[in-house]
């Protein structure tokens, strides 16, 4: 009796995505399936390029697949598309060829939050996606000199294009103003600035759009959610009780505004002394994510308090960039790979009725 579709369909039924707990098949992440004599030929599509199970699931198919009686061979080709939001309100807000805008947050100024924002940015792009970085701190925008760039964009067709930075596409407030210079701007001026930002910049098509946002729970936040569909904030604090009590606000304005959470980050968890090599913690250590599990949202990792991570950000060098297999290099990729993870169980779990 010959192979049928039906048949490789049934056994891929019998794999879940381990985030999303639902099947291939129904997730829609099984593509071209084609069958000839007994070699089997299919694209497994997953949901994102930073996706750290991937090993994994495709030793799950290969094991589904090969256990079909008739089955000779598969040839499997992996893809990661990141999909957008099956929401109404999301299609009427989005922003053309970007998949998901994520917050970056904090309640308070100095826990290093442009810092994360950066490195998770070139952290994702290195995986193969396609990531934007957008600047939303008006005010004091560091972001420009912690990606190395001064120039000033250009535009195309009344579009302002983005400059391109470590494999990111970035804009600022401060690449249209001399450096040094204060934006002194009421509300409706951070308003209209953030506005230009989404909607007359070409981003072109995007994975992801990261927004580092300013401290606490101000105009700014409240312009990007107005203005488009946010699939959810990142919270970064350091371990000490003051910051995570901010944090905590932050979490509750973004709770107020109907933006998940998609997890915390808890920086300058720890510092290693050069000469005695032994773990010092200097703002506490945990607690952040004992916080963040309290409050039920996810934790998605410490990183430690390292002297290249400052140099880096005041030479314009991301350190995921320039020594990617340094300690916090790889800190920063697997929590690049943890968020990635809950934007997908945010964005594709509930749209299959998945717990997010």
């Amino acid at each position: 009796m010959p192979l049928r579709s039906d048949d490789i369909l049934g056994a891929l039924r019998r794999v879940e995505d381990p985030d999303l707990h639902r099947d291939l098949v129904t997730l829609g992440m099984i593509e071209g399936l084609e069958i000839e004599g007994g070699v089997v030929s299919f694209t497994l599509v997953l949901t994102t390029s930073a996706c750290p199970l991937r090993e994994q699931l495709e030793a799950d198919v290969r094991r589904a697949v090969m256990s079909v009686a008739g089955v000779r061979e598969l040839k499997l080709n992996t893809i990661s598309r990141v999909r957008k939001p099956r929401d109404p309100a999301a299609d009427r807000k989005a922003l053309a060829g970007v998949a998901q805008v994520v917050a970056v947050g904090s309640g308070k100024g100095g826990v290093g939050k442009s810092t994360v924002a950066a490195n998770l940015a070139v952290a994702l792009a290195r995986t193969g996606a396609r990531v934007g970085l957008l600047d939303g701190d008006i005010y004091g925008p560091n972001l420009p000199r912690m990606m190395g760039v001064q120039r000033q964009p250009s535009t195309r067709e009344g579009k302002i294009l983005p400059v391109e930075a470590w494999g990111v596409r970035f804009m600022s407030i401060g690449l249209l103003v001399d450096q040094g210079e204060a934006v002194v701007w009421r509300g409706p001026m951070l308003h209209s600035a953030i506005k230009t930002f989404l909607h007359d910049v070409d981003w072109g098509t995007l994975d992801y759009l990261l927004v580092d946002l300013p401290p606490g729970t101000g105009d700014v936040q409240l312009s990007l959610i107005q203005q488009t569909y946010v699939a959810g904030a990142v919270i970064v604090t350091t371990p000490s009780t003051v910051a995570i009590e901010d944090a905590v606000k932050a979490v509750s304005m973004f709770a107020k505004l109907e933006v998940p959470v998609l997890g915390v980050i808890e920086n300058m968890s720890w510092f290693v002394c050069d000469h005695c090599h032994t773990r010092h913690d200097i703002f506490s250590t945990g607690d952040a994510q004992a916080r963040a599990l309290a409050l039920g949202l996810p934790f998605l990792g410490a990183l430690p308090l390292e002297p290249s991570v400052r140099k880096g950000g005041d030479t314009g060098a991301p350190i995921v960039a320039v020594d990617p297999d340094s300690e916090t290099s790889r800190a920063f990729k697997t929590i690049a790979g943890a968020l990635a993870q809950r934007i997908s169980i945010a964005t594709i779990g509930a749209s299959v009725g998945s717990p997010a």
